[in-house]
């Protein structure tokens, strides 16, 4: 499979991807979850080496099947997960969360949930209106000196909050929702 590097980083993942979401959020049941495991296991096995997931999938499910799945084959592999809900509160509402200590929060639960001890690239899920984008960034650069988090991605981000971010800490993703239809 053919590889290439996310934004100027030297993040090197395959050409195609595979976003977990499905397997336990958003369209329909949650699939079983050995045979997620041996779907997620078959893509590391065709060459895919990048997966995304979130906290807020399942919630918190899809991070435990995606850790399981890929935990033999964690240094060849790329994990890329989101923060910013509050996935406990008890009305099952998805309140935006990106306070700092929030993040923290969340990246703990990521990094026991994916079992492993760094995540690849952590996304903002949402752009929180209630924390300005510099704190976020601010907080993710100190996850990542701390050797908690390698990169920081943003997710359906406008422009200027894009470069508002980048010049406090490198944006080298950007994911958007995008139909084909």
């Amino acid at each position: 499979m053919k590889k290439r590097f996310l934004g100027n980083s030297d993040l090197e993942v395959s050409a195609l991807g595979l976003g977990c979401m499905g397997l336990s959020h958003g369209y329909g049941p949650a699939t079983d979850k050995h045979q997620a495991i041996e779907l997620l296991r078959a893509a590391v096995e065709r060459g895919v080496t990048f997966f995304d997931t979130a906290e807020v999938y399942g919630p918190f499910l899809n991070e435990e099947v995606v850790g399981e799945a890929l935990k033999p084959f964690r240094d060849s592999v790329v994990i890329a997960t989101k923060f910013g809900f509050n996935c406990s509160n008890e009305n099952k509402q998805q309140l935006l969360n990106s306070r700092p200590e929030h993040i923290r929060k969340a990246v703990e639960g990521s990094l026991r949930r994916l079992k492993t001890d760094v995540i690849d690239l952590l996304y903002q899920h949402r752009v929180d209106p209630d924390v300005p984008i510099e704190d976020v960034a601010g907080t993710i650069k100190d996850l990542i000196s701390e050797g908690k988090v390698k990169y920081f991605g943003l997710s359906e981000a406008s422009a200027q909050t894009i470069r508002r971010a980048h010049a406090i800490e490198p944006v080298t993703a950007l994911q958007s929702e995008y139909s084909l239809w």
